[in-house]
């Protein structure tokens, strides 16, 4: 079990417990530096934050996933250390958000055509308050055992060449990473091997403003992390990882602090963080 975890959804967005309980589980679980990083979100970071002061061992960092778009897939990227109270940012994740609605309509109304049933009702019901995604969806097909796994939703139905895949507003990578830095953040590429080609990619990210790159991954393997780590060094970048925890299938899923991550990375992004203050 690491003690750091740089890659954790709540139900503010697509993850299953709120801010509070993310908070509460790492620090039971013995975690050292958790960062909330939910999707086009940054409503918990406060109740996060708040949570966090029972936790004196426990480090928290405020942070958040952008899902942007390219021809060929998504690049996400993450932002650390943001101004959450910036109103450029907080407008542009609202609209982000907004669009999500539209899209889980449009998903839903698909997946009824392929004979699969499930109630927008209840896909609201699954996302609370907080912002729905397709997990919530993939949720809702799982309880009426439309599929046997969490996965299977994605892999068959409603990932991005799936039958029922609806696209929804984006930025593009650029922008974000802009955005981020313009809120004060850090931005690094999520999981870069989700992308056909990493390396040109993290190119024209460097040349944006990207800071780091996500090394330490659930699904990366041994040769994989040691080439992020190689592609960092060759352009002078930092890495980070996490689990991308949800909580949401946990019988299959890797579990929060699941993803093994080095001191030096949590290190390395505090002190560059340090140096943009």
């Amino acid at each position: 079990m690491s003690r750091i975890d740089l890659h954790v959804h709540s139900n503010v967005s697509d993850g299953k417990y709120t801010p509070e309980e993310i908070v509460t589980k790492a620090a039971e679980l013995g975690l050292a530096y958790l960062a909330l990083t939910d999707h086009d979100s940054v409503d918990g970071i406060i109740p996060a934050m708040e949570a966090a002061r029972a936790f004196p061992k426990l480090r928290f960092i405020p942070g958040v996933e952008i899902s942007t778009d390219v021809p060929d897939g998504e690049v996400h990227v993450l932002g650390y250390f943001i101004d959450y109270t910036d109103k450029e940012l907080g407008e542009a994740l609202k609209r982000f958000r907004n669009s999500r609605q539209g899209r889980a309509q449009g998903m839903v109304a698909k997946l009824r055509r392929l004979g699969i049933d499930i109630d927008e009702e209840r896909v609201q019901e699954l996302a609370g308050d907080g912002t729905i995604g397709r997990p919530h969806i993939a949720r809702a097909m799982l309880e009426k055992g439309y599929i046997e796994t969490f996965t299977e939703a994605f892999d068959k139905y409603i990932g991005r060449d799936g039958p029922a895949y609806v696209e929804r507003e984006k930025m593009m990578p650029e922008e974000a990473v802009a955005l981020i830095i313009r809120s004060h953040g850090l931005p690094v590429m999520a999981h870069p091997f989700t992308v056909t080609e990493p390396e040109a990619m993290v190119a024209s990210l460097k040349a944006a403003g990207l800071a780091g790159i996500e090394a330490y991954y659930k699904d990366n393997t041994d040769e994989q992390t040691a080439a992020l780590v190689e592609m960092a060094d060759k352009y002078g970048l930092i890495v980070t990882g996490g689990s991308d925890y949800h909580g949401i299938d946990e019988s299959h899923e890797v579990a929060l602090g699941g993803v093994e991550v080095p001191l030096e990375v949590v290190e390395r992004l505090i002190a560059l963080a340090g140096k943009k203050t």
